[in-house]
């Protein structure tokens, strides 16, 4: 039951609803107790002095003897409530009808008379002589002799040892029921204002609940939101409005996974058919020189097997560089580095398979120009670039490597005759990396575009040197790649 949120409202407002009749109770009867002192001590005020008049002894002055004891015996017979001393004018208690052990005080706070004799807000409060620092509403009289001299005071106790006994009495008698009746009001009162906030506060839970639960059997295809009505909560209509957006927000992600599976299936797709076509011209070729007979089988058709299956070994090998850029196990490590160090590496690499193609490869020369940069990453970055190039540009063509500078910057340029990029793989190629952004292609006229693995490659380096790429390109007319040289100095 506790652990249940109703559980819990009810624990809460009882609590709550206990602790308020608790304190009223307190204000109720400490009120009631001031009003009684007040009503009571302006009913007696001028009982001291009345005393003091009528009797002949006080009011000649006279403080202590037998006969006044006797005098005040015979007034607290009248009144049984009152307790009657007489004091000197400093307070302390001179006569008093009592044994002396009832006496616990001797002396009187003589503020206390003065205050009440100069009129102050009533009640005051003065020493009771039969306790132990307790204070009690009174009535005083200035006591003076024959010749008008200060003898000492009247000081009359209202509400005395007596009264306290048979009041204590009766309120113990009645004590039981007044409790009951109090704690009875307290469990009406609780189980009135649990059933309010049953009703108010958790109908809209309930609502909400359900909305929720039909919520559940849609399917997450579709367009998510609570059929909620606008509530008079303004936390239940927040609720409602934060759980719609969250809802918005779970529906983009789904579309955005199932935007990234289908460009990993197209991405598989067309890696599927890159690694076909070189492994079936390598089959091809070893299976047309099997079958020829042995006094006629060509050198050649295993020089094609063999190129063959180094294509296919470098796609695998890219394959897992791309992986391993994407799975984050490449780091950059930065520092100034010769950029014609870089391009020498490139044309000894690739200056015998151009002219192999019947490619132009013209590589520019500048030895004063340094990059801040990782040699390796940025050299596989200038390998993957004129692989593509060579493989996309057709006997005859031309590819050009060079350094520029324009007002926007410093550049690698990388520029080739070939079949040109769509404006999507360009668009994608400016872009950040992600991890699920499907991968680039150059245009061809298969049913089947090639996949520039080596472009995704490039751009996953590009992003952890911290470089940015440009691209400019026509079908069928060639491309120009320009490498950003942030860091370059």
């Amino acid at each position: 039951m506790v652990n249940s949120l109703f559980g819990r409202i009810l624990l809460l407002a009882s609590t709550c609803v206990l602790l308020l009749f608790i304190g009223f109770w307190q204000w109720f009867s400490l009120n009631q107790q001031h009003s009684q002192r007040l009503v009571q001590q302006s009913l007696h005020r001028e009982l001291a002095t009345h005393m003091a008049e009528i009797n002949p002894l006080l009011s000649q002055g006279i403080t202590s003897n037998a006969a006044l004891k006797e005098a005040l015996h015979d007034l607290m017979l009248l009144g049984p409530s009152f307790e009657i001393y007489t004091l000197d004018p400093q307070g302390k208690v001179i006569a008093f009808d009592a044994k002396e052990e009832q006496i616990k005080t001797h002396g009187v706070d003589i503020t206390k008379v003065q205050a009440f004799l100069q009129g102050e807000s009533l009640p005051i409060q003065g020493t009771d002589p039969r306790s132990d620092g307790q204070q009690k509403i009174f009535s005083v009289s200035p006591l003076h002799s024959p010749d008008g001299a200060l003898s000492g005071y009247l000081y009359v106790i209202i509400g005395g040892e007596a009264f306290d006994n048979w009041q204590s009495l009766i309120q113990a008698k009645d004590l039981p029921q007044r409790w009951g009746v109090a704690l009875g009001g307290w469990a009406l009162f609780t189980l009135i204002l649990f059933s309010l906030l049953l009703r108010y506060l958790t109908r809209p839970l309930k609502r909400l609940t359900q909305a929720l639960g039909e919520l559940e059997q849609k399917p997450i295809s579709q367009p998510l939101a609570l059929p909620l009505a606008p509530s008079r909560s303004q936390e239940m209509a927040q609720l409602n409005a934060q759980i719609n957006r969250l809802l918005q927000e779970v529906a983009q992600k789904q579309r955005q996974v199932t935007q990234q599976q289908a460009a990993k299936q197209e991405f598989l797709l067309h890696l599927s058919h890159d690694l076909k076509t070189p492994l079936t011209t390598l089959l091809g070729y070893l299976d047309t020189w099997l079958i020829s007979p042995v006094d006629e089988r060509d050198d050649s058709l295993l020089e094609y097997a063999s190129a063959s299956g180094q294509r296919l070994q470098q796609l695998l090998a890219q394959m897992l560089e791309l992986a391993a850029l994407e799975n984050g196990q490449i780091k950059a490590n930065l520092r100034k580095t010769p950029l014609q160090a870089l391009l020498d590496e490139v044309n000894q690499t690739f200056a015998p398979k151009a002219k192999q193609a019947g490619i132009s490869l013209n590589i520019c020369r500048d030895e004063g120009l340094l990059l801040y940069t990782d040699p390796q990453l940025m050299g596989r970055v200038l390998n993957n670039l004129l692989d593509n190039a060579l493989r996309h540009t057709p006997a005859g063509g031309e590819i050009n490597v060079y350094a520029q500078t324009l007002p926007s910057g410093s550049y690698l340029v990388i520029q080739d005759t070939g079949s040109g990029m769509q404006a999507q793989a360009i668009a994608t190629l400016e872009q950040p990396p992600s991890q699920t952004q499907p991968e680039l292609y150059y245009c061809q006229g298969d049913a089947l575009p090639q996949l520039g693995v080596g472009l995704a490659i490039v751009r996953q380096l590009l992003a952890r040197l911290g470089c940015r790429i440009e691209v400019q390109s026509t079908v069928d007319r060639g491309s120009r790649f320009m490498i950003a040289l942030s860091h370059y100095q």
